[in-house]
């Protein structure tokens, strides 16, 4: 005779805490828990930009020697700044101090999204993203940074066309120059996250490194057609600089596949599975 059904509470402790399905939690409490790491995200924003309004100064006038250090100048060129409006002062002060303001609170943003995303993900998952994540922060400060090197030969190039015009001379807008310059490191910050991408596309199996050998030069036409796009400037100088390093790059992703593609092999073999 078949047993009459009871229902029985689970045991407490019986959830896997590393299994995200065990941490389920209600569309109202995501919400919630969301909008209070927006919350905070804003206010250490706000903070940042609060103290980038006080030290804008420097920042600005640090970049602005990249462009108008008289070491740097071409002999017989003639600089000098001009604003178009009266109102163009403030706004200035006002963008590059968000800027600063967004750099420093970066950090901070990022620790709440990842506080956010955490607890849906699997072991797995999450110890990629530990390695992803600061590898990616770290291509990106090196991206930036070679950016940054190469600020002053740039603008030295391209100061000395102004010699192909005699009797005229450069009056820069302060504004179009702090927007070339972070588009300059945003644009190599990003170049530099090739590897990033070639590695995740050959862990989803997307891609291999044949295919990527097979094809380098077909990758070369893309990564010259992206530094194009990428470099504001889109000239031949700003195109050569950022095209050299991401073909580097480009060759070493095909090496990092390699040894993924190893590791993946020696996986399956140890659960038995063939290629």
């Amino acid at each position: 005779m078949a047993q009459p059904y009871r229902y029985e509470e689970p045991e407490e402790g019986g959830l896997d805490p590393e299994d995200p399905e065990s941490k389920k939690a209600t569309l109202f409490e995501h919400l919630d828990e969301l909008r209070a790491r927006i919350m905070r995200s804003l206010v250490m924003l706000s903070v940042g930009w609060l103290i980038g309004w006080f030290v804008e100064e420097p920042v600005y006038f640090h970049l602005r020697e990249l462009l108008f250090d008289p070491n740097n100048l071409p002999e017989g060129v003639n600089v000098t700044e001009a604003f178009r409006n009266f109102g163009d002062p403030f706004f200035l002060k006002l963008k590059v101090s968000f800027v600063i303001g967004a750099v420093m609170s970066a950090p901070f943003i990022v620790l709440e999204l990842w506080g956010f995303i955490k607890p849906a993900l699997y072991p797995k998952e999450k110890k990629a993203f530990r390695v992803l994540g600061p590898t990616s922060f770290g291509l990106f400060l090196i991206g930036a940074l070679f950016g940054y090197l190469i600020l002053r030969p740039a603008f030295h190039w391209f100061l000395g066309f102004l010699l192909d015009f005699p009797g005229t001379q450069l009056i820069q807008e302060p504004g179009a120059l702090v927007v070339f310059v972070l588009k300059m490191l945003l644009a190599f910050g990003l170049g530099f996250q090739l590897p990033i991408v070639v590695w995740f596309l050959a862990k989803v199996e997307l891609i291999t490194s044949e295919g990527l050998i097979k094809n380098w030069r077909t990758a070369v036409v893309v990564i010259v057609a992206s530094a194009a796009m990428l470099t504001p400037g889109g000239d031949f100088f700003s195109l050569a600089m950022m095209s050299v390093p991401m073909l580097v790059l480009y060759f070493v992703s095909i090496a990092a596949v390699k040894v993924t593609e190893k590791r993946r092999k020696k996986e399956r073999a140890a659960e038995g599975y063939s290629e």
